[in-house]
């Protein structure tokens, strides 16, 4: 790649129900929902976008072992502190599952909050605000 670092572009999922998992995506994560037509959707966060396999996608190609509703495992930047993150949450009726707690992410040391999506996925905000 001539020195050049690739980008994220896209990463997939898997959601068992979209009339559950389109508003939680939406409402909890920020998400713009992009109709694919019949029924399918994706997730967009402004330049990222999540693919997501659901009832009505065929998923050709999928990976060798296709992503399982529940089976992922996502962090997103909070751009405030932690605290507005986790109220955040409990004002759409998400539990915390852990958190806050002291980690490591892209950007190097933060501050994160767990919870699941409606299919059991492991999601994390983490804040890098002081």
């Amino acid at each position: 790649m001539s020195g050049v670092a690739a980008k994220l572009d896209h990463c997939v999922i898997h959601v068992s129900d979209w009339t559950v998992s389109n508003p939680f995506y939406r409402d909890v994560l920020g998400a713009e929902l992009v109709d694919h037509g019949h029924g399918t959707w994706v997730y967009r966060f402004g330049a990222q976008q999540l693919n997501v396999h659901g009832p009505g996608v065929p998923g050709d190609p999928n990976a060798k072992i296709p992503v399982a509703p529940g089976n992922s495992d996502l962090c997103f930047e909070w751009g405030g502190p932690i605290e507005d993150a986790a109220e955040h949450l409990r004002r759409h009726g998400v539990e915390i599952e852990m958190g806050p707690v002291s980690r490591r992410g892209a950007r190097g040391r933060g501050t994160s909050v767990y919870f699941r999506d409606p299919d059991g996925s492991l999601m994390e905000f983490i804040s890098y605000c002081d």
